[in-house]
């Protein structure tokens, strides 16, 4: 706690110099190389860059916020947040509505209705909740007040001025969210460019109102991440000793066989195809831990964002939101499932 309120500190002191030169931001080292590199690689004018940046506030609040982040919550305080039956039932209303371009969108991505649903729900309840900063502020505040991930929203503000050449928008004017996360998916920038489409064939691509775009971007995004259509994405473990504890990692790439699961005192509770590779995930409860084999499509989950937390909501919300439709997840998706060879540990 100590180590982390000292590196707190030393951000917000960060923050706290560049804040008192936040019109002449643009004169500071960092921004001046930012500066240099989007005229050579982009061709944009030096002294447009320039006025951006110096037009640009650094947020303490944001510095504060990123540094903890709500994926560091346990899993029970986590779950809370996003399992809620307004959340289910808005879900449902949503899927309702947008029925057909869901439809559409599975049919050429391969995705689900009920997991770009959950996704949209759980990054800003269906729309309600899509950010109150300025993007080029949230940006400007990560790439040059946040050394730990400075080069990583460097990139994303290029992304976002090259972005906003191409969408003709006014880059003071997109809000967004603390991270400089776009519209109702919460693209970051180079998302937006790399994997946003306009499904409705109006040639623009709007993730702010317009639900095509937003379903079937977000469903090509999973797609380009390798998303197997009709494959089981997690499945519920018990274990009967610890011996497990031994294989968690950080990461979160699936990398057991099924038959290692025995070994480790492991047993799932749905059928699984043998070839398939799980992770083992551990979550805490406020009594104990539940435990769970994550597969290739949980892994794509975490793609969208870098968190197994995430993308656990993202399954757990989807399967309620399946539910309250009245379907079943093997009745949704008989036709595309083809697990030959399944096996019970």
């Amino acid at each position: 706690m100590a180590m982390m309120l000292h590196r707190l500190g030393l951000l917000l002191l960060c923050s706290l110099t560049l804040a008192g030169c936040s019109k002449n931001l643009s004169r500071t080292e960092s921004a001046a190389r930012f500066v240099d590199a989007l005229y050579i690689e982009q061709g944009f004018a030096k002294s447009q860059v320039r006025q951006w940046l110096d037009s640009a506030v650094i947020k303490h609040e944001i510095l504060a916020k990123i540094a903890k982040p709500a994926e560091a919550m346990p899993w029970h305080r986590y779950q809370k947040i996003f399992l809620t039956q307004q959340r289910i039932e808005a879900g449902v209303k949503f899927w309702q509505a947008n029925a057909e371009v869901l439809r559409k969108a599975e049919q050429r991505y391969g995705v689900p209705p009920e997991i770009v649903v959950a996704i949209l729900g759980v990054e800003t309840f269906y729309g309600r909740h899509t950010g109150k900063y300025r993007v080029l502020d949230a940006l400007s505040t990560l790439a040059f007040a946040y050394p730990p991930r400075g080069v990583f929203f460097q990139s994303e503000l290029a992304s976002f001025l090259v972005l906003c050449r191409e969408q003709n928008l006014n880059p003071a004017l997109p809000l967004g969210s603390y991270a400089g996360a776009i519209g109702i998916p919460q693209f970051m920038p180079s998302s937006f460019r790399h994997y946003a489409v306009d499904f409705n064939g109006d040639k623009k691509i709007d993730l702010g109102h317009d639900k095509a775009d937003v379903i079937a971007s977000v469903a090509n995004y999973l797609h380009q991440h390798h998303w197997q259509p009709g494959q089981a994405i997690a499945v519920p473990m018990t274990a009967t000793n610890q011996a497990y504890k031994a294989k968690l990692t950080t990461s979160l790439k699936p990398d057991l066989r099924l038959a290692e699961l025995k070994s480790l005192n492991l047993t799932i509770t749905a059928p699984l195809a043998l070839s398939e590779k799980v992770k083992i995930l551990e979550l805490n409860q406020e009594q104990g831990v539940e435990l769970w084999a994550t597969l290739e499509n949980f892994y794509c989950l975490t793609r969208y964002n870098h968190s197994a937390l995430y993308a656990m909501a993202v399954y757990q919300l989807s399967q309620l939101i399946l539910a309250k439709q009245g379907k079943t997840y093997e009745q949704a998706h008989n036709d595309n499932c083809n697990h030959c060879a399944m096996q019970f540990f």
